[in-house]
Parts: structure tokens; C-alpha cells; sequence
């Protein structure tokens, strides 16, 4: 949402080079921010598996302990990511006015990452909590903020400024999705978690880490991925490139938060029984989420081809040539959407059966191997139209890699679906 609303106003209202420049800094801005994923997703598959088995003064320890250190570590990198922001954005490609916006909108948005890195954690946290409607509560209030600080700073302030208006309602958006949460939790409140004293535990930490290790590597590497997109658009297409690859990552967004946000969803119930031993409960949502996610992955491709055209005009029908580029392009990404349901549930599950191995595996093919592979060979032979192939084929891969572990481990799986 934050993505979406900052570039329909800067693009419209401050123009091509800041619309580039949010969309080349963005790759490097969610990488720091992933250590929120990381105790989000990992921690909640820890402490749902220990309510599941009946321990909860432990669980709220644990839940506690996660909180402190993303924060903690939130600090440090937006630290390290607002000293070397200038370096950063001239390796990705950045000069001129290109390399001072994005400095202008990294900066800003930097000042409030660890409350970001909180507002990530506690959505996963919210589920956990049984309280998935306040994690959606939270969100709306976060996003409504950010649209309207858009509407009004964006457009209210001169030329030169219009960038940094849209980075700071970003910024106080993020602020306040973290904020509420950790007040919510830190006060006695009507859900099964809150935060209080803890020690430190380092395996429990490990723990999190490495059982999350799948969300992890897909983050990073999509950034990593994201970057790469970005160098290959700029010698393709310059930054009429990088402007459509923004377009066409903002509505993505749109969609495959819907597969993002199902696994997230779904992961500490499949976690809960696996820890009670409900066998039966996870073969059924196994099944469940299949046939879901297989009707919506249709549902999104259709919609996205048919919306192709009106979608660009909402980013970019200021400029002609820039709006053909991304109706064309979107057109061939959109096909990926089908098989990026499947592959982003089938890391998730995984991670949900503490199998943080595979899911880490499957994450690694898929967002960094099969598309790093793709985008330096495909354009070799389709030019920048294999660029926008190379996530078709990537999801393509990934879908089949992982039907390919559920095979291989079917044996020690069967007992559980």
C-alpha cells in the first residue's frame, strides 16, 4: 500500500526522475527492513508451536525476546543505511539528480525503519495473538495516513520538495504501524500474548532466524533480484525502464500480497497443529489453500491482463512512450501471478512444519537462482521483453521445484498430512 500510493503521487505530480528514483533506492530500503520478516514470520511459528503445546509463560518470553531484538537491530541498520546511502545508490546505477533523490527519499524514509521493522513483526504477531483483526486495524490506519499525508504534501508542496513529502508520509505511516502495536502489547490487553520481562536466548534466536531463513533469503534476494532489474533497464531502456518495472512491482504488489499475506496468515495455525499433533486439521489446509490459491492465482492473471492499459494510465499516462512500454511489459509479467501463489505458500508451509531448510531452499531457487539466471540470459535473446519473461519463468521453476520436495518428503510428511 505505502509503495502503491507513494508512486501514483510522485509520479504524477513530481515527475519521471523521482518516480525512478523511489523504485531504484527501494530494493536497498526493504533489505534492511527484513530483519522484521525474519522475528516476525520465524517467531510466530515458534511461539505458536509452544502454545500449541501448552506453555504459554514461555511463548510470551519468547515473543518478548524477538520484539527487543528486531528493534535493536532495526536501529543498527538504519544506522549503517543512512551513512552509506549516497554509495549504495551510485552502485545501483544512480548519477546526477537520479543519485540526489534517492538520497533525499532513502534518508528520510531510514529516520523510522526500526518502527517499520516493528509494524512487519507484529502483523505475524497479531495471528499468533488470535487478534488478526487488529493486525488489519492497524494496517488500514497505517495505510489511510500515508494516503492522505500524500495527497496533502505531494501536492501542496513546491516542485522541489514533492519528493520528500511523499517519503515523509511514508515515514510517519511506518512510525505509527509500529507504535500502536507495541503499545497494544506492552499494556494488559484481551489477547493470549504480551510484552514483558525476558532473558536473552540465543537458541531461541537461531532459532528464528534459521526457521524464517526462507522469508529471509526471499526478501533479500527479491531485492537483490529487484537491483539486478534495475541495472538491466537502465542499459535496455534507461529510466523509462526503471519507471515501467515500477509500475508493473507496484500493482504485483497489489496481488501477490494477497499470497503473502494468506501464508502469514495461515503459518501459525498450521504451526499450532503440528505442535498439538492435528494431523487431520493440516491435511485439510493443505488442501484448502491449493484449490484457493489456484481459483485466485486465475482470477489475478485475468484481471491483470484485462486492467493492463487502465493501470499504466493511473501511473504514467503523462508520458506516451513510457505507458506503451508498461502496458507491453506488464501484459507478459502478469502471467507469473498463477504460479507465484503456489511457490510463496509452498516456502511458507514448510516454514510452518519448522522445516526451515527446504523452505529456505525453496526461497533461494526461486528469488534468486531461477531469476538472476533468467534476467542476464533471457534478454539476450528477446531484449527487454525477456527481461519481463525471466519472472514468468522463474515462478515457472519454482512451482515445480517445489512439487518436486513435497515428493521427496512425502514419506516423513505422510504422518502429518
Amino acid at each position: 500500500m505505502y509503495s502503491v500510493v507513494d508512486g501514483f503521487f510522485v509520479s504524477n505530480f513530481a515527475g519521471k526522475v523521482a518516480f525512478s528514483a523511489v523504485n531504484l533506492v527501494m530494493p536497498f530500503l526493504m533489505i534492511v527492513a527484513t530483519v522484521g520478516f525474519m522475528f516476525g514470520t520465524g517467531g510466530t511459528a515458534i511461539v505458536a508451536h509452544t502454545f500449541g503445546v501448552g506453555n504459554k509463560e514461555k511463548a510470551n518470553r519468547y515473543f518478548s525476546l524477538f520484539v527487543y531484538v528486531a528493534f535493536v537491530l532495526g536501529v543498527i541498520f538504519a544506522a549503517l543505511g543512512f551513512a552509506l546511502i549516497r554509495p549504495i545508490s551510485t552502485l545501483l546505477g544512480a548519477k546526477g539528480e537520479l543519485l540526489e533523490n534517492c538520497i533525499i527519499y532513502g534518508r528520510i524514509i531510514l529516520t523510522t525503519l526500526p518502527f517499520f521493522v516493528l509494524q512487519l513483526l507484529f502483523q505475524s504477531f497479531f495471528v499468533a495473538a488470535e487478534k488478526p483483526h487488529l493486525g488489519l486495524l492497524v494496517m488500514g490506519v497505517s495505510g489511510v495516513t500515508n494516503m492522505v499525508l500524500d495527497a496533502v504534501l505531494v501536492i501542496l508542496l513546491p516542485q522541489k520538495y514533492k519528493l520528500a513529502g511523499a517519503a515523509i508520509a511514508t515515514a510517519l505511516s511506518q512510525f505509527i504501524g509500529g507504535v500502536i502495536p507495541l503499545i497494544y502489547f506492552s499494556r494488559k490487553n484481551s489477547s493470549i500474548l504480551r510484552l514483558g520481562k525476558t532473558s536473552f536466548d540465543g537458541k531461541a534466536i537461531l532459532k528464528a532466524c534459521t526457521n524464517e531463513s526462507s522469508e529471509f533469503m526471499s526478501n533479500i534476494s527479491m531485492s537483490i533480484v529487484g537491483m539486478l532489474y534495475n541495472l538491466q533497464l537502465l542499459k535496455f531502456a534507461r529510466e523509462n525502464g526503471i519507471a515501467a518495472y515500477g509500475v508493473m512491482m507496484y500493482v504485483s504488489m497489489i496481488f501477490s500480497a494477497t499470497f503473502i499475506g494468506y501464508s502469514i496468515g495461515v503459518a501459525p495455525v498450521i504451526a499450532y497443529h503440528n505442535g498439538a499433533g492435528n494431523h487431520d486439521e493440516l491435511k485439510g489446509l493443505l488442501k484448502k489453500s491449493i484449490h484457493l490459491l489456484g481459483v485466485s492465482g486465475i482470477v489475478m492473471v485475468t484481471a491483470a491482463q484485462l486492467l493492463a492499459a487502465l493501470l499504466a494510465q493511473i501511473f504514467v499516462g503523462y508520458d506516451k512512450e513510457l505507458m506503451d512500454l508498461t502496458v507491453s511489459g506488464f501484459r507478459i509479467f502478469a502471467i507469473a501471478f498463477p504460479f507465484m501463489g503456489f511457490a510463496i505458500f509452498g516456502s511458507g508451509f514448510f516454514t510452518a512444519l519448522n522445516d526451515g531448510l527446504t523452505s529456505a531452499l525453496i526461497s533461494f531457487l526461486r528469488t534468486l537462482v531461477f531469476q538472476v539466471s533468467a534476467v542476464l540470459l533471457l534478454p539476450m535473446i528477446w531484449g527487454i521483453d525477456g527481461i519481463w519473461v525471466s519472472i514468468v519463468v522463474a515462478e515457472m521453476m519454482a512451482v515445480a521445484f517445489t512439487a518436486v520436495f513435497i515428493i521427496i518428503k512425502r514419506k516423513r510428511l505422510s504422518s502429518k498430512i
